[in-house]
C-alpha cells in the first residue's frame, strides 16, 4: 500500500468516528487515483475545483500575453497538492471582489488568490498551512518623497481592492481609497497619477518590476511582519484541509514548493 493511500485511509477512519457515520470504510485495496476524491469526502466526483483570479501575475495568470493557459505560482501550487492527492483539479476564475461569496455558495472547494490569514477571515473559514511569507509594501512613485511610513498615508489615496487586507491597511494608516479590480489597474492608476500610493504584497510588486520595468515606481516603506497566504476553505471543509495540509509537507520536504517559488522569485518565499 502505498504511503499516500495509507494517509488517506487514515483521513477517512479520523472523518468516520467523529461523524457517526456507519462503520464502513474505503477498502485497504482501494487505488489513489482521482475518483476516489468523492469516496473520501473530500471533494465531488475527484475534482478540486478551485477559484483564483486569473489576471494577478504572478500568481495566477494566462502566457503569452493573457491568450495562453493559466499559470502561475499559486496555479503550480495547488496542481502539485492536486497531484498529490490524485485528484484532478479544475480553475474557476473569477474576480476577487466575488471571491469569497463564491466560496460560500460552494462553487469551488478553495480559493487559491494569495489569501492572506487574518483573524476576521479566520472566524469564518478554515486556512491550510500558509505556501507564502511576504511583508506588505506601499509603492509610490519614484520620484516622490512625500511617503516613507504608513503614518505618512494620512490624507493621501491609495488604490486599492475593497476587499483585500491591504485596503484596511490603508484605511487604518489614514489613506482615502480609490476602489479597483486588481493590482493592474492600481499601479496604472498610480503611473497616471490619479492616486498617491498602493498597498500590496512585496512579491506582486518585484514581479511587476522584472518583468515590465523600468516602471517608475519604487518602495516607499514596509510592513514590520511579514503576511502569511494560505489556500482558503470553508469550514466544513476539515477532512479537505487536513490532506491539502500533508501534501504541503511533503512538497514542502522533497523541494517542489522552493522549486516553484525559485521559478518566479528567484528565491524561497514558502517559509
Amino acid at each position: 500500500m502505498s504511503r499516500r493511500l495509507i494517509a488517506v485511509t487514515a483521513l477517512v477512519l479520523a472523518a468516520s468516528a467523529l461523524t457517526a457515520c456507519s462503520g464502513s470504510t474505503a477498502p485497504a485495496s482501494s487505488s489513489s487515483s482521482s475518483a476516489d476524491g468523492a469516496d473520501f469526502g473530500l471533494v465531488k466526483d475527484g475534482t478540486l475545483t478551485v477559484a483564483t483570479e486569473g489576471t494577478y501575475r504572478p500568481f495566477s495568470f494566462h502566457a503569452d500575453g493573457g491568450t495562453g493557459d493559466l499559470t502561475g505560482y499559486d496555479v503550480e501550487i495547488i496542481q502539485a497538492v492536486g497531484d498529490k492527492l490524485g485528484l484532478k483539479v479544475e480553475f474557476q476564475e473569477t474576480q476577487w471582489d466575488a471571491i469569497f461569496a463564491g466560496l460560500d455558495a460552494g462553487r469551488f472547494d478553495v480559493i487559491a488568490n494569495q489569501v492572506t490569514i487574518n483573524d476576521e477571515r479566520e472566524k469564518q473559514y478554515l486556512f491550510s498551512t500558509p505556501y507564502t511569507v511576504s511583508p506588505g509594501v506601499i509603492v509610490v512613485k519614484e520620484d516622490d518623497d512625500s511617503i516613507s511610513s504608513f503614518a505618512d498615508l494620512k490624507g493621501k489615496t491609495t488604490a486599492q481592492s475593497l476587499t483585500s487586507n491591504w485596503n484596511d491597511l490603508a484605511t487604518e494608516s489614514g489613506a482615502k481609497v480609490e476602489g479597483v479590480e486588481g493590482w493592474a489597474q492600481a499601479v496604472a492608476l498610480l503611473r497616471q497619477g490619479r492616486v498617491d500610493a498602493t498597498i500590496n504584497d512585496k512579491l506582486t510588486f518585484l514581479d511587476y518590476e522584472t518583468t515590465d520595468g523600468p516602471t517608475g515606481l519604487k518602495i516607499a516603506a514596509e510592513t514590520d511582519e511579514a503576511g502569511k497566504q494560505a489556500f482558503a476553505f470553508t469550514k466544513d471543509k476539515k477532512t479537505l484541509v487536513a490532506a491539502v495540509d500533508k501534501a504541503l509537507d511533503e512538497l514542502r520536504a522533497d523541494g517542489t514548493l522552493a522549486e516553484i517559488s525559485k521559478k518566479y522569485f528567484g528565491e524561497d518565499v514558502t517559509e
